[in-house]
C-alpha cells in the first residue's frame, strides 16, 4: 500500500507537471480576459484615460441601440442557416465517402482542403467571385440566361446569404470528417443483423445510423453553433459589416466598438451577452441530449 501510494503520488506530480503549461496559457489567455472583460463592461473606458464607474450603463445602452437588436438579429440569421446546412452537407459526403466509393482518399482531401485555408486568402477570392460586375459566379448565371442578376456583397438582400455561403464551404470539411469517424465506429455487425431482418436503406438510415450517429451529431451541433456565433474573418474581408449593417455579427460588433470607436465598456458589454448566449445554447442543448442522444 505505501508503494501504491508512493507511485499514486509520483503520477499525480508528473500529470501536474504536464498540465502546467497548459493551465499557465489557459489562465494568461483565456480565463483572465474573461474576467478582465466582465469588470470593464461595467466602466466607460476609451482605452486614452482611466477607466470610470459606469454600472449598468453599457447593458442598457446595448438594449435601446437598434444596431446591436439588427446585430443580434444578422448574427441568429447566420447560425440557423449556416449550422443545419454545414451538418447536413457534411452528413450526406460523410455517408457518400463511407460507402467505399473509388478515390476516397482524394475526396477527404478535397473536402477537407477549404478547413486549413486561409480564412482571409478564402474571403478575398470569395469577394472577388462574388463580385457584382466582373465576378465569375453572376458570369456562370448569365450563362444560364439569368437577367436579374444579384448584387451580391453590395445588396442588403445577398449579402448575408453569400457570407453564408462562403462558410458553409469552409467548414462542410470538418463536419465531415468528424461524420465520417462516427459512421466508421458503428459495428458492422448491427448492419448485418438488421439485413436479416429485412431491414432497407432508408429504414437502416433512419433507424440503426442516425440514432448511433448522434453522439458525433451532438458534438458537431455544439461546436457547430459556437463556432458560428463567432464569425468574424470573412465579414471582416468580404463586407466589412455592410451594406448598411446588414452583415454585422455579433463578434464584428464588438471589434467595432472596442477597436474603432474605442468604446470598451460597450464591447465587453456585448462580449458578455455573446457569452450568455452560447452559454444558455450550449446548456439547453446537453437538457435536451437524453431525448435523442443514444450511446451505444
Amino acid at each position: 500500500m505505501p508503494r501504491l501510494s508512493a507511485m499514486a503520488r509520483g503520477e499525480e506530480r508528473a500529470a501536474w507537471l504536464f498540465l502546467t503549461p497548459s493551465l499557465v496559457l489557459f489562465a494568461v489567455f483565456t480565463a483572465l480576459p474573461v474576467i478582465a472583460a466582465f469588470f470593464i463592461s461595467f466602466t466607460h473606458w476609451d482605452l486614452f484615460n482611466p477607466p470610470k464607474l459606469a454600472l449598468l450603463d453599457n447593458y442598457v445602452a446595448l438594449w435601446n441601440d437598434p444596431i446591436f437588436r439588427q446585430v443580434l438579429g444578422n448574427t441568429g440569421y447566420y447560425v440557423l442557416l449556416a449550422v443545419p446546412l454545414q451538418m447536413l452537407l457534411g452528413l450526406l459526403c460523410a455517408l457518400g465517402l463511407n460507402r467505399g466509393v473509388p478515390g476516397q482518399a482524394f475526396f477527404r482531401v478535397v473536402y477537407f482542403l477549404p478547413v486549413v485555408t486561409s480564412t482571409v486568402a478564402a474571403g478575398l477570392v470569395w469577394a472577388w467571385l462574388f463580385n457584382s460586375n466582373f465576378g465569375l459566379i453572376n458570369m456562370g448565371l448569365s450563362l444560364f440566361g439569368v437577367t436579374d442578376l444579384p448584387k451580391w456583397l453590395v445588396s442588403s438582400k445577398w449579402a448575408m446569404p453569400a457570407v453564408i455561403a462562403v462558410s458553409v464551404w469552409q467548414g462542410l470539411g470538418y463536419a465531415m470528417v468528424l461524420f465520417l469517424a462516427g459512421l466508421q465506429n458503428i459495428r458492422q455487425d448491427i448492419y448485418e443483423a438488421s439485413a436479416l431482418d429485412g431491414a432497407t436503406g432508408m429504414r437502416r438510415l433512419w433507424h440503426i445510423t442516425l440514432p448511433l450517429l448522434s453522439p458525433m451529431t451532438f458534438f458537431v451541433l455544439i461546436i457547430s453553433i459556437i463556432g458560428s456565433f463567432q464569425v468574424f474573418e470573412l465579414v471582416y474581408v468580404m463586407t466589412k459589416a455592410g451594406p448598411s449593417n446588414a452583415t454585422n455579427t455579433l463578434v464584428f460588433f464588438i471589434y467595432q466598438n472596442g477597436f474603432m470607436f474605442y468604446q470598451m465598456g460597450i464591447a465587453s458589454a456585448a462580449a458578455m451577452v455573446l457569452f450568455l448566449i452560447v452559454l444558455t445554447l450550449t446548456l439547453v442543448q446537453y437538457r435536451l441530449q437524453d431525448r435523442w442522444v443514444h450511446y451505444d
